[in-house]
């Protein structure tokens, strides 16, 4: 790729991918490596990645996933989390900052006591939005990444989040944002690219 513009334009949605493919955990951890620079509230980092590459697995996922074909061909299955508890890191984030002189006690005290207020004070539901949110955040930044890298990816929401947490054992504190298929397109039968919406059709300025 030789500009971002160009990255942005040729990412699509995989539907299909060439199953004698493969990928390599170093491949994947260069990825996560990069995607750690993504934004997220107060630098919570929500975002955790449960990476399916193990066959049984994956056809576990394929059944939650509606047996969805493009889950059993990708050569990895990527579970998007968000972490309902990421608040709680918001001391142990911002402790290198205190150490390094950074920013003061005072300063990391009131972070600290901010944030947990936010999160508690705005309940459960707030904790989910924020998961979702800034696990989503994260995801798009991983598919350009992926995409920058050579493989194609499809952002997925068909599947039963109740049975994928059983099938891989998610925990508790996480929610399930999306499911990630990666792997190698098989472009063979390709359609073109959906209709893309004009700026006036979903841009306004200032005010309804």
């Amino acid at each position: 790729m030789n500009t971002f513009t160009e990255l942005v334009k040729s990412r699509r949605s995989a539907n299909k991918f060439k199953t004698e493919v493969t990928i390599s955990r170093h491949e994947l951890d260069e990825m996560f490596s990069l995607v750690k620079f993504a934004p997220s509230a107060f630098n919570l980092q929500h975002a955790h990645y449960l990476a399916v590459t193990n066959k049984d697995l994956k056809e576990q996922v394929y059944e939650a996933a509606n047996k969805q074909y493009k889950v059993l061909t990708s050569s990895a299955a990527i579970v998007v989390l968000g972490d309902l508890e990421a608040y709680h890191n918001i001391g142990p984030i911002n402790e290198g900052l205190l150490n390094l002189g950074i920013i003061d006690q005072q300063e990391f005290d009131e972070t600290v006591s901010s944030v947990h207020a936010m999160y508690e004070d705005r309940g459960d539901l707030f904790k989910r939005d924020e998961a979702i949110r800034n696990a989503s955040l994260s995801a798009m930044l991983f598919m350009l990444i992926a995409k920058d890298k050579g493989w194609d990816t499809c952002p997925m929401i068909g599947f039963d989040p109740d049975q994928l947490r059983k099938a891989l054992n998610i925990p508790d504190r996480y929610v399930p944002a999306m499911l990630i298929t990666l792997g190698a397109e098989d472009t063979s039968r390709q359609r073109p690219r959906g209709y893309r919406k004009p700026n006036g059709e979903f841009v306004t300025y200032d005010r309804f």
